[in-house]
């Protein structure tokens, strides 16, 4: 399974379809139209494929904005998801952050930060493995500049619908996980980032999606996200040599 990341322009018909048919199967309320909004509000899709199968995807959105008097870039997850077949490839890791550490260079200059909204304990635990410094953490509370930046980016983002009391974003029609795609699993519960995840976020499984931030930058990255980087630049690499 091998990740592409394509313009959210060059999307067409058929790929769109795939797409939606993927969440579809994971997730509940899922519309034409809902799916559309998400996908045409993106620049960026990154596609997980075997030959001539979608296997994943994630949207994203990357924009310039100013905070606190700095220019800043920001990487916006949208719709995300991995068909649970292909859980345990490292595929989407490896090309989401090689891809995300590529598009720094369309705002030079800038630092990028990843503004995530999770319902879902998993999404959230991806942090912890490759980011060294995210917040809201269990174990350090945010800093009183990036909690200040974390509210100035999700209300600039999602306005009325952001609760910063909560930390939390509600949609009027939320996606929610599929049958036991939602279920916590009793041995995850003990993991303090998972059982901090659930106590932060207990609208979760109504939809519910915890407002996240993490900075974007090689240094950042834990030795597993160092290893996906490398990972990712070697598939790279070899993808030129062959071409």
């Amino acid at each position: 399974m091998r990740g592409r990341l394509v313009a959210r322009a060059e999307i067409g018909p058929a790929e769109r379809q795939a797409m939606r048919r993927l969440l579809e199967a994971h997730f509940e309320g899922v519309t034409a139209e809902t799916f559309s909004r998400d996908l045409d509000e993106k620049n960026w899709v990154l596609l997980l494929e075997d030959p001539g199968r979608l296997r994943g995807f994630s949207t994203l959105l990357v924009y310039p904005t100013r905070q606190g008097g700095e220019d800043l870039a920001v990487v916006y997850s949208g719709d995300t998801i991995v068909e649970r077949s292909a859980w345990g490839s490292p595929a989407l890791a490896r090309s989401w952050i090689r891809s995300v550490c590529a598009l720094r260079a369309l705002y030079p200059g800038r630092r990028l930060h990843w503004l995530l909204l999770t319902s879902g304990f998993r999404t959230y635990r991806f942090l912890s493995v490759f980011w060294r410094d995210f917040h809201p953490r269990h174990d350090v509370p945010a800093p009183a500049p990036v909690r200040t930046r974390l509210r100035a980016l999700a209300r600039e983002r999602f306005g009325p619908r952001y609760h910063p009391d909560e930390g939390v974003v509600r949609f009027a029609a939320p996606q929610t996980l599929r049958g036991a795609l939602a279920d916590v699993p009793a041995a995850r519960r003990d993991d303090p980032h998972v059982s901090f995840f659930l106590a932060r976020n207990p609208g979760w499984t109504r939809g519910d999606e915890l407002v996240c931030l993490a900075e974007i930058a090689p240094e950042n990255l834990t030795a597993a996200g160092r290893r996906m980087w490398d990972a990712g630049e070697q598939e790279r690499l070899a993808t030129e040599k062959g071409a």
